[in-house]
């Protein structure tokens, strides 16, 4: 089993990536910052007479990264109760590669993976951050994917995620979850 960690934080070095290397620590993981990559915007093409065009970006390179490993860490700050602007366009993404023809068992491919989400915000995020933790939810419903557990953290200001001692001690946690599934 392979690990993928997906970044989606636009900060370098920010509160969500410094929780996130305390569960990958010492893992084999290949690791995919969203924010080194063009990813434009979906333009829905489904119900056009000829589908969706190719579009000039990185997505397509970044989504056969991904598509190679099992197990995949989506990595995201909670932004207004969701995911990031740049993970959510990751993701949006993907109603094109269930119709690309480079991609013909997407889905079925998507069935075969697990999935975990780590995110961290600030004001209450154990409580507002569920709402993102749902929608993954949703979205991995939808594949079929086996969605295997999430991680919150609290922090606001950059450098603060070390003062929750909570996050920690279930990083701590994930990482031998993680040690046992490879």
């Amino acid at each position: 089993m392979s690990i993928v960690v997906i970044y989606g934080s636009t900060r370098e070095n920010g509160n969500t990536e410094m929780l996130t290397e305390q569960v990958i620590k010492d893992l084999p993981v290949e690791k995919i910052y969203l924010r080194h990559h063009k990813i434009l915007p979906i333009v829905d093409e489904r119900h056009s007479e000829k589908g969706f065009q190719e579009v000039e970006d990185d997505y397509n390179q970044i989504i056969e990264r991904v598509m190679k490993h099992d197990i995949f860490i989506f990595a995201t700050p909670i932004y207004w109760y969701s995911m990031s602007g740049t993970m959510k366009l990751f993701i949006d993404r993907w109603s094109q590669t269930l119709r690309d023809q480079n991609f013909p068992n997407f889905r079925a491919d998507m069935a075969k993976k697990k999935a975990y989400v780590i995110a961290v915000g600030g004001d209450n995020p154990y409580i507002k951050g569920l709402p993102l933790i749902q929608q993954f939810q949703y979205i991995f419903n939808f594949f079929n994917t086996s969605f295997e557990g999430y991680l919150i953290g609290r922090a606001s200001k950059p450098g603060e995620i070390p003062q929750d001692k909570k996050a920690f001690v279930s990083a701590e946690q994930l990482r031998n979850i993680l040690k046992e599934q490879i």
